[in-house]
Formats: C-alpha cells, structure tokens, sequence
C-alpha cells in the first residue's frame, strides 16, 4: 500500500495497534466495574499534566503519563472514601483537572495553539519516543490482565467476595487505577484527550453487547478496537481527515450497526412463532373443511 510506504505512517499504524490491544482490553473491565468515566476524566487530568509540564519546560508527554497516573490513584483513594456516591470522585477530579489546566494555560501565552494535537490527537505525528512509551504501556499492560486474570475478574463482580476469598482487592484496585492511567495517557497521541475514551469504551460496549462469556467480550473488542483503528486511519489518510475523530466515528458506527442488527433479528424471531401459529391453525382449517 502507498501509504505505508511512509515512515510517519508506519508508526501511526504500530502506535495505533498497540493501543488498540491495550485500551478496549482495559475498557471491558471499566464497564464491568461500571467506572467507563473514569477514562474520560484521566483524559482531562493529563491536559493538565501537560500543561502543567510546558509551563515548567518539561516533556508534557511525560508529564501528561505522570498525572494521569497520579489521578488514577487519586480517583481510587476517593472511590473508597465514598463508597455510597461512587461517581462523585470522578465528578471531583474531572472537574479539578480541567480547572487546573485552565489554569495552567493562562500562565503562558500561545499554549493553547499548541494544545490541538493533545486535544484532537495527531496520531500522524507520533515520534519514536512516544511510540516506544505505548509499546512499553502495552506490553504491561497484557501482561497485568494474563497474570491477574483471575483476582482481577473476582474484583469487578464481587469486591467483597474476592476479599474474602484471599484476594488482595485494595491493592489490585490502585494497581488497576495506575493502569487505566498508563492507558489513557499513551492513548492521547492517537485519538486525543476528548475522543480517548471513545477508544476504551467503544470497542468494549459492543462486544458486552454480543459477547458469549468474558473472554470472548475481551477478544471481540480487541478485534473491533484494531479494525476501528486501522481503517480509521485508511479513512483518514485518504479522505485527509482527522485520524482521531475519524476512528472514534468508525468505531461508534459498529456500535450503532450491532444495536441495529441485533433489533432486526429479535423483531425476526418474534414474527416467526407467529407464522408457525398461523401456518398450524390454517391446516387445521384445511382439514376440518375437507
């Protein structure tokens, strides 16, 4: 293909499989822990660690991965704090990571010009470093869900019960906090803060939908994650349109399309009993009148 005969487009297209391993893995426990926002507010706060690091003269990359991980923690430690109002922590934190970015975009001048690459995604653009930093990510990320596979699928249904069975469940909670923030982070270059958790939730929310057991939801959203990806960037590089926005759009259209078809086919098997009746009652018509 042509495209690929471009360097930037090779590593789009690695940076973009490798996230698409990690981010809809991760977004299948998200939504089964019922915290897909949390994603989205990790987002938000790594805008303001990488705000916080251009006023400083930091790598905001770096910085924005930093903050992200410090606000998983911090979501996590609130979480406990407030078992009753579980979504309040992410109310708190989304809403203190987009004041201080605010905040921290005022106190230097044309910082926001630059922000249209960490807010919309410049996939296109990844460097060796960046790509070498989500490859990293990835990698541990696998690894975390194969090792842990078991606690961590006793946690998401049943935190009390997985204590109770030996299961180290506030530890294993903040280490899964600390990678939701690794995920979110590295995912910034692909599809953008504001469309990151489309990524995550996307993928996973269909394969939920059509899943027979968790394991095949996991591999169903891996899939659907890299053919969004993929073909989103193809979109994208032919039609020169936005990769974030345009892999976001693709993969919400394989939502809408499965919600759809899975409509159509239950409208279907409820006519067909209908017609079997109807079909028994006009032969037992036939032969009565014969």
């Amino acid at each position: 293909m042509a495209m690929l005969s471009y360097e930037f487009m090779q590593r789009a297209f690695w940076a973009g499989g490798l996230i698409a391993i990690i981010a809809p893995l991760l977004g299948v426990y998200l939504m089964l822990r019922r915290q897909a926002l949390m994603a989205d507010t990790l987002s938000h706060v790594s805008l303001a660690g990488v705000a916080l690091g251009s006023v400083l003269h930091l790598n905001p990359a770096l910085s924005g991965f930093a903050v992200a991980v410090a606000g998983g923690l911090i979501i996590e430690q609130l979480r406990r704090s407030y078992r009753t109002y579980s979504e309040m922590p992410v109310a708190i934190i989304m809403t203190s990571g987009l004041a201080l970015a605010v905040v921290l975009m005022s106190l230097k001048q044309n910082l926001s010009k630059s922000f249209g690459s960490y807010l919309f995604g410049s996939i296109v653009a990844v460097s060796n470093t960046q790509l070498a930093l989500i490859a990293l990510v990835a990698l541990l990320g696998v690894a975390y869900f194969i090792i842990l596979r078991r606690p961590l699928y006793s946690m998401i249904f049943d935190e009390e019960t997985a204590e109770i069975s030996g299961v180290r469940v506030k530890a294993l909670s903040f280490s899964f906090a600390v990678l939701t923030g690794m995920t979110v982070a590295a995912a910034m270059p692909v599809v953008g803060v504001l469309l990151v958790s489309a990524l995550i939730v996307l993928p996973a929310s269909l394969a939920l939908r059509i899943a027979a057991g968790f394991t095949s939801a996991i591999f169903i959203a891996i899939g659907t994650g890299m053919l969004g990806v993929f073909s989103g960037l193809s979109v994208s590089y032919y039609a020169d349109t936005p990769p974030g926005g345009t892999i976001a759009l693709i993969l919400l259209s394989f939502l809408l399309v499965t919600i759809l078809i899975q409509r159509l086919l239950r409208l279907i098997g409820r006519r067909r009993p209908q017609k079997t009746i109807q079909s028994k009652e006009s032969n037992i018509h036939e032969i009565l009148e014969a």
